[in-house]
């Protein structure tokens, strides 16, 4: 049969079941796939949140959602072209995905009776998903990789782990991809220690690409050609991997040693695991007995002269705060990471939510000042976390870098920078010849107190908890407190001086300003956009910078009658922006749902908000 081949601007393939389908190495292996063609692409996977669900059922299904395009990919999309699902479950949790026009590449060996009761099933799950109209193409995958097979050696059990090369041969097909990467990565993978898993997987991989070609189920094929990207080197980089090596940069760039202190916790694991395989760029890591112990190692490597780092999410950040106020008692610098997840207590912690700024801003005792950052996508985390670093360094201050599940575990394409773009970065160290050392006399301009590390000659000092002067005498006068308090304060608010104003897409003024942080970037960016093709007047300002805010804020929020604050939580810095600036008119958007946005819920949203 001739298929007929349709060129797409972009379409969105979602890859769904049990946690041991491998549908997040299958879903990972198309996107990096699609990268290395020259798509623009954003990745979406979508994890358990139970360790060991019950096999079959709703709870235990796994997915991984990619969007890849021609034209700029913001989001992973709202709803799929394709749809692989590899049981009844995984077509039950996400058949509300599907857009009216899709596919969906059913496992029908795992629809028996045993499966569709498992997903609570009582009859035909077509009719009762309602999705009769969908295209759906049923095959029998797991039958057909035993068949690919069966003369491999390999025992059933590894077999039946094969299937998922199976389906990644038939989107292939279906989306016009090369496969010599995925066989690149299998020679990698395997090629070394079990040589002998290469030639099964790359035929079972054909396979399925040969049977998606020749039945008659399948109508049509499509064709995302590539992007005009920018020239340069493109690689797929998630979240956490660019944060990782946006502290690397930093490193490199202020001459100092990176130090990682921190304790494993979904979903900043994956930093603390990038860092540790670059000892060879003097990259040092400690995985600690508990967070207090992460981050008190990271204050002690900074005390020693270190760029130190600490990455936690929400829970890992509560037990982190009185380690925090020493940070900022002590003035020293610190880079802390704090990838977000659907809480409060565990929550739901494979899922995305922007629910710890309140914590962030407010969650220390005292009066508690510290710089707070927002990445906006996968690949802008390199670049936040870079920044993260220099104003720690150069101000002498802990700097708590807002990610999010979304961000850390998405990815999309990274044009990898020149070193040389970056500015240095230089550290307010104290030097022999400048007089006698104090550890707290300030630079009048920027408030910043010099940096003496232990064990010159002449700079001996204290720092601790204790409230001191500016010679680093313990004291409890209460002038000399409320003096300290103040210029601890002010040393955050004039960071505000070396960070971009705030910017504006589309509007420059009007009805509506539609305002968001961290990773509703995209989403919004898009759901603006469409609204602004339809005829209207709407302005987007995204921040990246929360404590503090950009100087020109209060500018650009004067010029607006409404403004929309949309974010993730139940409506936090749509509070904040309240308390610095309550002359102006916030309206909310807010979804706690484990969830990112969907870029329709937002053109609602914005709709109703004009």
């Amino acid at each position: 049969m001739r298929h007929k081949v349709i060129d797409a601007k972009d379409v969105v393939i979602r890859f769904a079941g049990d946690s041991g389908d491998g549908m997040q190495l299958t879903g990972s292996l198309f996107a990096d796939m699609s990268a290395v063609y020259g798509n623009e692409l954003s990745t979406f996977p979508d994890y358990p949140a139970e360790i060991r669900a019950p096999h079959g059922t709703v709870s235990g299904v796994s997915g991984f959602q990619v969007h890849i395009g021609s034209n700029h990919v913001t989001t992973p999309g709202d709803f799929c072209d394709l749809l692989v699902a590899m049981n009844p479950a995984a077509l039950k949790a996400n058949a509300k995905w599907l857009k009216r026009t899709a596919m969906v590449l059913i496992d029908e060996d795992t629809f028996d009776e045993e499966g569709l009761a498992r997903a609570g099933f009582t009859g035909d799950p077509i009719a009762e998903l309602h999705i009769e109209d969908r295209e759906i193409i049923v095959a029998p995958i797991t039958q057909l990789t035993r068949e690919s097979l069966k003369d491999s050696g390999l025992d059933a059990k590894t077999i039946a782990k094969c299937k998922n090369m199976f389906v990644l041969g038939m989107a292939c097909f279906i989306y016009s991809r090369p496969m010599e990467y995925i066989y690149d990565y299998l020679q990698k993978k395997f090629g070394r220690k079990h040589p002998e898993f290469v030639a099964p997987n790359k035929k079972v991989l054909n396979d399925g690409y040969n049977y998606a070609s020749n039945i008659q189920a399948i109508p049509n094929t499509y064709n995302v050609q590539p992007a005009n990207l920018k020239k340069g080197l493109y690689r797929n980089i998630t979240g956490n991997q660019a944060i990782a090596w946006g502290l690397l940069a930093a490193s490199e760039k202020s001459g100092l040693p990176l130090f990682c202190g921190s304790y494993p916790i979904t979903p900043a694991t994956a930093i603390l695991e990038e860092l540790a395989i670059h000892k060879n760029l003097g990259a040092k890591t400690v995985q600690a007995e508990d967070e207090i112990a992460g981050i008190c190692t990271a204050i002690g490597a900074s005390f020693a002269g270190n760029l130190a780092v600490t990455t936690t999410s929400g829970p890992g950040l509560s037990l982190k705060s009185e380690a925090l106020g020493l940070a900022v008692m002590t003035e020293l610098p610190l880079v802390v990471v704090d990838v977000q997840r659907a809480g409060p207590s565990t929550g739901i912690p494979t899922k995305t939510e922007q629910t710890d700024l309140n914590q962030a801003l407010y969650g220390r005792n005292g009066e508690c000042p510290m710089v707070v950052m927002a990445a906006h996508s996968p690949a802008n985390c390199f670049d936040t976390a870079f920044n993260a670093a220099k104003i720690a360094l150069e101000h002498m201050t802990p700097v708590l870098l807002l990610s999010e599940g979304f961000l850390g575990n998405g990815s999309e394409p990274w044009h990898i920078p020149s070193m040389a773009d970056y500015p240095e970065i230089k550290p307010p160290f104290a030097k022999a010849g400048d007089g006698r050392y104090y550890p707290f006399v300030r630079d009048e301009k920027t408030k910043v107190r010099k940096w003496a590390l232990p064990g010159q000659k002449g700079m001996e000092h204290r720092v601790g908890g204790l409230e001191k002067n500016d010679f680093g005498v313990l004291s409890s006068d209460p002038q000399n407190h409320a003096k300290m308090v103040r210029e601890r304060a002010e040393k955050i608010a004039r960071v505000a001086d070396s960070i971009p104003e705030l910017t504006v897409e589309g509007a420059r003024e009007g009805e509506l300003l539609v305002i968001g942080w961290g990773g509703t970037y995209g989403h919004i960016m898009s759901a603006v956009d469409e609204v602004r093709s339809k005829g209207a007047e709407v302005g987007f300002a995204h921040f990246d910078y929360i404590m503090p805010l950009p100087s020109n804020t209060k500018e650009v929020l004067s010029k607006y009658r409404k403004i929309l604050v949309c974010e993730l939580n139940s409506g936090h810095f749509a509070a904040y922006l309240r308390s610095e600036f309550p002359e102006f008119r916030y309206m909310q958007f807010n979804k706690v749902q484990g969830q990112p946005f969907l870029v329709q819920e937002l053109v609602d949203a914005i709709s109703e908000a004009l």
